[in-house]
């Protein structure tokens, strides 16, 4: 595994690479030495920096997901098919992956998510609405869910 540091305004991200692809992603920063951003933690960090200058893109970087019980992996691959600008409740999720009184455990999932903001776990909101539980603090959460629906606003109304 080899780590890199990515610029972002919600403080830096430490991006890890593997021979397949981004295998973590950690709020604040690297805990490693890091390496160059070369080959695909290159591609990453391009991604990341187009998608906090609000381009909404769905990342296409390659993945290596580690771990994960098939319960998690499944909510992990429900989370990355959340579009853009979108949202889903902890509830929906467990619907989703075929576990409707799972609610619960996909908040475990989401916290356990090894690619943040990648596989986007901001997307995810309470039954009520409501910003709870995130990894990275609420704030960041709340950060990432305002630019999305920015940028999702002002592509809707053409106000660019």
């Amino acid at each position: 595994m080899r780590w890199g540091e990515v610029p972002a305004p919600i403080d830096a991200l430490g991006v890890a690479v593997d021979d397949v692809g981004v295998c973590g992603v950690r709020f604040g920063g690297a805990p490693a030495a890091t390496v160059p951003l070369e080959g695909t933690l290159e591609l990453a960090a391009d991604e990341l920096a187009r998608y906090f200058g609000g381009e909404p893109l769905r990342f296409t970087v390659p993945l290596s997901v580690p771990g994960g019980s098939d319960f998690e992996r499944a909510v992990w691959r429900e989370l990355y098919a959340i579009p853009y600008g979108e949202m889903r409740t902890y509830g929906q999720i467990a619907s989703a992956v075929g576990e409707p009184d799972a609610a619960r455990a996909v908040g475990v999932a989401c916290n356990r998510n090894p690619l943040p903001v990648i596989i986007p776990c901001h997307r995810v909101v309470g039954a009520d609405g409501k910003l709870v539980g995130f990894g990275g603090g609420l704030w960041r959460k709340k950060v990432l869910l305002e630019l999305e629906a920015r940028v999702r606003i002002e592509r809707e109304f053409d106000l660019s």
